[in-house]
């Protein structure tokens, strides 16, 4: 459905850690006019885990009034509770979102088994397109290319946001899994070369910083032009490391802050990004041409 630069977008906050709705018509705005693929409302990056389910469908649906059909709007809709995850996909469906966004259930370590069962029964319960999402490195469970494969059967998932950084696994997907299931890099890092393996896009972090050079960095991998893809993505090095300094979305939200386009929140337990990480931050962003 999509190919490209899609952004995990983050969820502006006040200081007080509420729901900034200015800033959030401001980031649509924003990635309309620098040409992004398709957002991805209250993802991980979004800070889904300490947004209550009203607010959460809420900074969906709102998402999706700002984008005005301008943008597709993907909901992040995960869960480590299946009930849940229906509610949010549900709702997220009612709200306008044009497909969900679902990581793998953290904490509780569920088996392949569990997770296949776990997508089957979202998929089952609504009527959406689905994108899998398996990112272990933040939730202790990690969904292999076998359990993908059982579920690209499902007519409504489409796709997969693959985030382990393990380029090896690209081939195998695109082979068990079909060309027409979607294949998308959760890895910065790594995109360039996760679409050179036949990957359709990335759902970026860097993006919400960068979103033209991400978009053009795309646009050169999937036409092939490697030498292209290479000398944009080397002027991204620099975010693709350090947004990563600290826990995401910590130093993203303050880059974003810094170039003016949200207010200066983020939300317990999650703490601004500390004095000692901000130059390296800020030369990441000099490094890309944004300051």
């Amino acid at each position: 459905m999509f190919r490209g630069s899609i952004v995990a977008l983050i969820t502006p906050m006040h200081a007080d850690g509420e729901i900034d709705d200015a800033s959030l018509q401001r980031l649509v705005d924003f990635h309309v006019a620098e040409g992004t693929t398709a957002i991805v409302s209250v993802g991980t990056t979004g800070e889904s885990a300490t947004l209550d389910e009203d607010e959460h469908c809420d900074v969906i649906r709102r998402t999706v009034e700002f984008a005005a059909g301008r943008i597709p709007v993907i909901a992040g809709t995960g869960a480590n509770s299946t009930r849940e995850a229906i509610s949010l996909t549900r709702r997220a469906r009612e709200a306008g979102a044009v497909a969900a966004l679902l990581v793998t259930p953290y904490y509780n370590k569920p088996t392949q088994e569990g997770l296949y069962l776990h997508y089957k029964a979202v998929a089952e319960a609504v009527d959406i397109p689905q994108i899998l999402y398996n990112v272990p490195s933040r939730t202790a469970c990690d969904m292999l290319p076998e359990t993908v494969a059982r579920l690209a059967g499902i007519d409504n998932i489409i796709g997969l946001k693959e985030a382990t950084g393990d380029l090896s696994r690209v081939t195998r997907l695109r082979a068990d899994c079909g060309p027409g299931f979607a294949l998308y890099s959760g890895d910065d890092a790594t995109a360039r070369e996760f679409m050179r393996l036949g990957g359709d896009g990335v759902i970026s972090v860097t993006s919400n910083l960068a979103p033209r050079s991400m978009q053009a960095m795309c646009e050169a991998a999937l036409a092939g032009d490697r030498e292209r893809a290479e000398s944009i993505d080397a002027t991204l090095e620099g975010l693709h490391r350090d947004l990563f300094v600290q826990s995401n979305p910590i130093p993203v939200k303050w880059g974003v802050a810094e170039l003016g386009l949200c207010s200066r929140g983020i939300r317990l337990p999650l703490t601004w990004l500390t004095q000692e990480h901000q130059a390296c931050v800020r030369q990441a962003m000099s490094q890309a041409g944004l300051l």
